[in-house]
């Protein structure tokens, strides 16, 4: 049945599914990479489309942004529509002098200053982990590109516009590589509901070094992650 946040049906997602923050990144993907797309729900205009890849059944659906709202949709996949492998695919700003612009992170783990997880976990700290197979894989797929990407930890932030900005340092000692804002909450639901995901995001800014990619190459760099991306999905 439908929820109140996604109007699809029993069997309209696929077990694997790519998910961008943005609908019409979602739609994009769908209609590039897809072959016989179909969307399958579109409540408040946050497109989800199932399709196949290579001969596999592949959904992608956009979480919007923040750790809140995209739990609504990560929650509702899992438990009514039986969806079980979650890429998540976005972008960040690089906070660690080793990081540079156009880095894939692939996130091993994700700390965060939401309270989400402390709901969830009785006030304690969850530590929010990567699926080990998923993150093998990508990081084989990864491995056969000329990409250049690292692998560790992400902050998760309910903030976009941080007032302590000297709270970048503090990441940066503790060897978090980059901040985004979905990645915590992603990894914790899927532990929750016995699924599985992997998060990549190409790091399109610099924070700390006040550098962005232009708009032209935010759209190349993140095409060459989708294809990892799909690439990955094959392997599951």
């Amino acid at each position: 049945m439908p929820t109140p946040h996604i109007n699809a049906k029993k069997g309209d997602f696929a077990e694997t599914i790519l998910m961008p923050g943005d609908p019409l990144r979602a739609k994009l993907i769908a209609e590039t990479y897809l072959k016989n797309p179909r969307l399958v729900t579109d409540v408040r205009n946050v497109y989800g489309y199932t399709g196949t890849y290579q001969g596999k059944e592949i959904s992608v659906m956009a979480h919007g942004m923040g750790g809140p709202s995209a739990t609504i949709y990560f929650h509702e996949l899992m438990t009514e529509f039986g969806v079980k492998n979650f890429i998540r695919i976005g972008s960040c700003g690089a906070i660690h002098d080793d990081v540079k612009l156009k880095d894939v992170i692939v996130a091993m783990g994700a700390s965060t200053d939401s309270k989400i997880n402390r709901i969830r976990f009785r006030d304690h700290d969850y530590a929010a982990l990567a699926d080990f197979n998923m993150l093998q894989n990508c990081v084989s797929v990864l491995s056969e590109t000329d990409m250049s990407y690292r692998v560790g930890q992400v902050f998760s932030s309910d903030l976009f516009y941080r007032p302590d900005f000297d709270m970048y340092e503090l990441m940066a000692k503790y060897g978090v590589l980059g901040v985004e804002m979905e990645v915590n909450a992603l990894y914790s639901c899927a532990a929750e509901n016995g699924c599985k995901a992997i998060a990549m995001c190409t790091v399109t800014d610099h924070i700390t070094k006040g550098e962005h990619l232009t708009a032209d190459e935010r759209r190349t760099e993140l095409h060459e992650m989708i294809n990892v991306a799909l690439k990955t999905a094959l392997t599951l």
